[in-house]
């Protein structure tokens, strides 16, 4: 821990600074999932990238303390050779520890376990007059701090340490797909599968509006004598390709496969759960196994999440997590099939934190009745390229989530006013957590979350001036930008490099 702790002093030191000269600043962590463009640069940041180690697996308590940097491969790998596996594991494998605590993570076994942050049992944080706290679960002192980091996107402090939970691994996964012919059977399922005590893994693939699976998985010892399907090697099928290709081969009848635990938990690695075919058809190359073959280095979520955010295509999609009541979600995904016509949709029933006896700011205001277990529907693609069509089609989406009771993940864009976002979150108690957690120098949740749109009057669909020059023209420059992000992505396959922090001007 002796290298731990000299890093955090000089972070600590690093933000007091800002503090002495009323500086706001934002923090570094190497590496974003998040889909909306950074505005950092190297002067108004602190850099905690150096935060990627994981520490020893305490095996009495099963707990394990991990730098808020480590990806989640990094985490697996180190985790499962001691036998044990962190609860929540996000399937995309560079999401680092710290941005599924920040972030809010609902996974395949968040039915069971809640969202990422609820697996934390406690965050070393640097707070923003440049203050050392540990905030732990059951401590009445620091608790209040724990549960309001958690899906406040960085907001209340730097986090230089999580304690997480741990469970028993197994080398296997048991996966059986059951084919649905309908959203409404999807959902029943759902619902019928979550209480299920011998299940581990749940989540969906809804198709088209008559064609989908529900996958259940239970970690394994053994084979069980079955050829070993995996998803990592340029050679194995897409993931959701695979399961799609089931429904026809079994005929619709429900089959069982054995999946490597960590080629499981990682299996929509490659293309990004199924946004690489969006980009078969953005450069119009011939979609066959060949070609995947030969674009495989590509097709990984690190590659294609540079490429996206240097090329400046991460603003035009539609990149949305909506967390929708069982009861209202055969009526969104009829929704999003309207106005949309987006397939796949990706299904995945998530936990509250209040039901397992903690909090979380991504949770929204109790009095707003969330129910306990709220359905994730990945709503993934590209948007119109009109600017006020995009605008007013996301809010729009916003607007149908609130209708029908549900809440949005924070890591996507948002583009609520800031009246309509206070309606949905406890700005006072935020703003008191804030106040007591000495955060005055980090950007506010909304500033992090929000959409930029100056310009734009988002009650009368009018677009004027920057926001709409810059992003049209943006959108005018189309495949040029889309080959500097691939360009850009092979220099960062071969060399590494950055791109969330922008040099200073």
């Amino acid at each position: 821990m002796e290298a731990h702790n000299s890093t955090v002093s000089q972070i600590a030191a690093s933000v007091k600074h800002f503090h002495s000269t009323n500086t706001p600043f934002r923090i570094y962590h190497g590496s974003t999932l998040s889909t909306r463009p950074s505005a950092r640069t190297r002067d108004n940041t602190v850099d905690i990238s150096k935060l990627n180690h994981v520490f020893p697996v305490n095996r009495d308590t099963k707990t394990c303390f991990v730098e808020p940097n480590v990806p989640m491969d990094a985490l697996v790998a180190a985790t499962m050779k001691e036998d044990f596996l962190p609860p929540v594991v996000m399937e995309l494998p560079n999401i680092t520890v710290g941005g599924g605590f920040a972030g809010t993570s609902g996974e395949s076994s968040s039915f069971r376990y809640g969202t990422f942050d609820c697996t934390v049992r406690s965050i070393e944080v640097v707070l923003g007059d440049g203050s050392i706290v540990t905030a732990t679960r059951g401590d009445p002192e620091t608790e209040d701090l724990l549960y309001g980091s958690a899906g406040a996107c960085g907001t209340l402090g730097i986090v230089t340490l999580l304690e997480i939970e741990l469970i028993e691994s197994q080398p296997y996964v048991q996966l059986t797909y059951w084919p649905v012919r309908s959203a409404s059977s999807a959902v029943e399922l759902l619902q019928k599968f979550e209480q299920d005590p011998a299940i581990d893994f749940i989540d969906g693939i809804l198709f088209s509006s008559t064609s989908g699976t529900i996958m259940t998985g239970k970690l394994s010892d053994e084979s069980l004598k079955r050829k070993v399907q995996t998803f990592d090697r340029a050679t194995d099928p897409w993931f959701y390709l695979h399961a799609e290709q089931g429904l026809a081969k079994h005929e619709f009848e429900p089959w069982t496969e054995t999946i490597p635990t960590q080629s499981y938990l990682f299996r929509y690695d490659r293309a990004v759960f199924w946004s690489g075919r969006l980009a078969f058809k953005y450069f119009h190359v011939p979609f066959n196994r060949i070609m995947r073959f030969l674009l495989n280095p590509f097709m990984r979520t690190r590659v294609v999440n540079h490429a996206l955010h240097r090329s400046g295509l991460s603003s035009q999609g539609i990149i949305q997590d909506l967390g929708i009541p069982y009861s209202t979600s055969a009526e969104f995904i009829q929704y999003i099939s309207s106005t949309l016509n987006f397939w796949p949709l990706w299904l995945c029933p998530v936990r509250s934190p209040h039901a397992l006896g903690g909090s979380s700011f991504s949770i929204g205001k109790k009095d707003l009745g969330f129910p306990d277990v709220m359905l994730d529907i990945g709503v993934w693609g590209i948007g119109p390229s009109d600017t006020l069509q995009f605008i007013r089609l996301n809010r729009d989406i916003e607007k149908k989530v609130r209708e029908l009771g549900g809440l949005k993940c924070l890591y996507a864009h948002a583009y609520y006013t800031e009246d309509e976002f206070w309606e949905i979150y406890n700005e006072k108690e935020y703003l008191d957590l804030r106040r007591k957690w000495r955060a005055g120098g980090l950007p506010s949740v909304y500033d992090k979350v929000k959409v930029d749109l100056k310009g734009v009057d988002v009650k009368e669909g009018v677009a004027i001036g920057k926001w709409t020059k810059g992003n049209l023209a943006q959108r005018l420059k189309g495949k040029v930008w889309g080959v500097v992000g691939v360009l850009s992505a092979v220099r960062y396959m071969l060399f590494g490099g950055d791109f969330v922090l922008k040099k200073a001007r």
